[in-house]
């Protein structure tokens, strides 16, 4: 392993979350980032902060890079936005000369234990945004110590930083090394990641 690698976690979004960890799972870099320039029309991206935004990315990448990059959700609600968020990114990535792996939305989430649900069985009902952000934020905190207490972070950092623990998980395994994270559905996932590659 090249002493410089780093597993990149990418949650892409108007507000971009950037995690990159070391080998040992220990956090060399923790952003999010945000395209300056004037807003587009409505809730949409303006192309100037989309240039800038991709431009913040590929500026962060570097040699040897591990990344994974979280698909776009399904239903989105702006998606002329995110088609351009996550087409831009991509390409940032691969004119960097770097490869990438995708994980589901849903998949972030069963990395920590996330259904997306709540309730007792056979009243459940499922989680709204808010909802489901909190526990996300809940479950890093329960499985990583991810975010520290008293460290504000984003959804989108804590969402990157998930991804980028993802990115670490696949690289051992596919490098057939001990895993960091081996709950059965942390391994699912990492596993769900390698066949997709």
């Amino acid at each position: 392993m090249e002493e410089a690698m780093r597993f990149v976690g990418v949650d892409p979004a108007t507000k971009t979350g950037f995690v990159a960890l070391d080998y040992d799972g220990s956090i060399l870099e923790e952003l999010e980032l945000i395209g300056a320039g004037e807003k587009g029309k409505g809730r949409e991206i303006s192309m100037p902060q989309l240039v800038d935004l991709e431009n913040q990315l590929y500026r962060l990448l570097k040699p040897g890079d591990e990344i994974v990059i979280e698909q776009a959700a399904a239903k989105t609600q702006k998606p002329l936005t995110t088609g351009a968020l996550h087409g831009g990114l991509r390409s940032m990535i691969i004119r960097r000369q770097l490869r990438y792996n995708e994980i589901n939305p849903i998949w972030t989430k069963q990395y920590v234990g996330v259904t997306g649900w709540t309730g007792e069985t056979g009243n459940k009902r499922r989680l709204t945004g808010p909802e489901k952000k909190a526990e996300v934020k809940r479950a890093s905190i329960q499985h990583f110590g991810y975010p520290v207490a008293g460290l504000k972070r984003s959804d989108n950092i804590i969402d990157a930083y998930i991804i980028a623990r993802a990115a670490l998980n696949l690289y051992r395994m596919r490098e057939l090394q001990p895993l960091l994270d081996t709950l059965p559905y942390q391994v699912d996932v990492t596993t769900k990641i390698l066949h997709n590659a």
